[in-house]
């Protein structure tokens, strides 16, 4: 305000005139800067003043977001990580298992092969017990039967009955040349 009447008296009347063509009244004007100047003060301190810390409460929460919105990415990536190495080790294990199972399978087919080899050969061996066993009773069996044709061609040659004791004989001792 000092200066608007420094102004007025330096110009002169310069200035007195510009004031009185706009219709300047210089108390009017003085007591409308002041409560301008208290409405600024007044809107500053309870206006701009809460806004102004409202909006750094706001920057300090975005800033807080930002940073957890980091750590999250880092977790998130860290996570990804431990993830492809559970996978990994999940992959190796599971090749691992396959691997066991494979061999696991190829000795009970090598135990389930030698245990049907062997049924094979005891069952080859019985068949040979069992055909042995009937070949000696056809053995027997012929020697008999030769025998008792030897005995009835003996008694039918020699016209004489022979007695159960000459049969006897005559057999045991075809069976000696038959065995011999």
């Amino acid at each position: 305000m000092s200066v608007m009447i420094s102004l007025a008296e330096a110009g002169g009347g310069r200035v007195e005139e510009i004031a009185r063509t706009f219709g300047v009244d210089w108390p009017h004007l003085g007591a409308q800067i002041i409560s301008f100047c208290i409405v600024c003060l007044l809107l500053h301190r309870f206006a701009y003043r809460p806004v102004l810390a409202m909006l750094e409460t706001r920057r300090q929460r975005i800033a807080e977001g930002l940073d957890n919105a980091d750590k999250v990415k880092a977790e998130l990536a860290q996570a990804e990580r431990q993830r492809q190495n559970i996978l990994m080790q999940a992959s190796v294990q599971a090749d691992k298992l396959i691997e066991e199972a494979r061999l696991a399978a190829k000795h009970v087919l090598e135990r389930e092969t030698q245990r049907a080899a062997t049924v094979a050969e005891e069952i080859i061996a019985k068949a040979h017990s069992a055909a042995a066993s009937d070949h000696d009773r056809m053995l027997l069996d012929l020697r008999r039967e030769i025998g008792h044709l030897v005995v009835k061609t003996t008694a039918a040659v020699t016209a004489k009955i022979l007695t159960d004791e000459d049969q006897r004989r005559i057999a045991e001792e075809t069976a000696k040349q038959i065995a011999a």
